[in-house]
């Protein structure tokens, strides 16, 4: 299996909410009236950038900002989650305090990190501030929709909200954790196979290993295994199917090496169908949710005509279907996938 042959754009534009979209995340209780926007968070005077222990470079930095602004910052991010976290109950940050503000230009949406610590007993949690961009708010619906995985996210206009997803992130999980010896490969080889299937059916790209976490729950015999995407900033733009197949690239190599290891091709299809079959039970659930995300999406372009093409061509021999030769939209690939699954589950 070639591993190095995913080409990602990191170019990709940043695609503005459209007025479906928009009366579509107020029907669903996604958007709010928040103190603080993305724009606010910008006025820094400089930056200082963030190393690991090891004095490695994080990618992440440190902004500076003027003392007075800095206040009205902080009071308004208390604000922020408290309306994210608690629908604006503000008792929830009485004795909360913004430890620090981080922010990330690696990422396509330049994302700022906020740590909020209880002085009481000095918990701390995160949650993120982005530029709002479309495709990768159809991603969080989509991932709420067709996985078993709840998200909470907010839009204000060109802001956009996301709580923090716990996990450890899946590449250093894969150097440190994978052969623990308390830990049953099999199920996480298991879980590796169920989440490439998601990522094809939904078209989520770019999962490599740390753009996705795993999220480890003891049960009475064992350890259960999730994976959790944890960046949406590539949901259906690229036109290369690889892209959405997480087997595909070199940094999950360690994940592809021990399904190959713990799993034969019968178990992988055994745990592709429960896969399909979970989907399937969630968009008869969803139906109404789902149709109103596809008719918001069918009102603005989500990736260029050239990268549409290509993949509807990848999906129809990949699947071996002509139907996809019909798709105007890479929403239309997604439902015609949600399609396939349902024929798959019920034949």
């Amino acid at each position: 299996m070639d591993i190095d042959d995913v080409k990602i754009s990191r170019k990709k534009p940043i695609y503005a909410v459209g007025q479906g979209l928009a009366k579509y995340l107020k029907i669903y209780q996604r958007d709010a009236r928040l103190p603080v926007s993305y724009a606010d968070l910008l006025n820094f005077t400089e930056t200082a950038p963030i190393m690991d222990k090891y004095g490695q470079d994080t990618y992440w930095e440190t902004p500076l900002y003027p003392p007075y602004v800095q206040d009205q910052l902080y009071d308004g991010l208390k604000v922020v989650y408290a309306i994210l976290k608690a629908s604006g109950n503000i008792r929830i940050v009485q004795h909360k305090i913004i430890d620090r503000i981080e922010y990330c230009t690696f990422g396509n949406t330049r994302p700022f990190r906020v740590r909020i610590i209880n002085t009481l007993n000095d918990v701390y949690d995160y949650f993120y501030i982005k530029q709002a961009d479309a495709s990768r708010i159809y991603g969080l619906e989509l991932e709420e929709i067709l996985s078993p995985n709840q998200v909470n996210y907010l839009v204000d206009r060109e802001s956009l909200v996301e709580e923090h997803i716990v996990g450890i992130p899946g590449d250093v999980f894969s150097k440190v954790h994978m052969y623990a010896a308390d830990y049953n490969q099999t199920r996480m080889a298991k879980e590796f196979v169920k989440f490439n299937e998601r990522c094809i059916i939904s078209l989520l790209g770019d999962m490599r290993a740390y753009n996705f976490v795993m999220q480890i729950t003891p049960d009475f015999d064992d350890f259960q295994f999730r994976i959790r995407a944890i960046d949406f900033d590539q949901q259906f733009y690229e036109g290369n199917s690889r892209v959405y197949m997480p087997q595909y690239f070199k940094e999950n190599l360690p994940y592809v090496k021990l399904a190959m290891e713990y799993l034969n091709e019968q178990t992988v299809l055994q745990y592709q169908q429960e896969e399909r079959s979970s989907i399937v039970h969630r968009v008869r659930s969803e139906r109404h949710r789902i149709k109103d995300l596809r008719d918001a999406s069918s009102e603005q372009m989500l990736s260029t005509p050239e990268n549409i093409e290509r993949l509807k061509g990848d999906y129809e021999r990949y699947h071996e279907n002509p139907a996809y030769a019909n798709c105007k939209t890479m929403t239309d690939i997604v439902e015609l996938n949600v399609k396939n699954v349902i024929r798959q589950v019920t034949l």
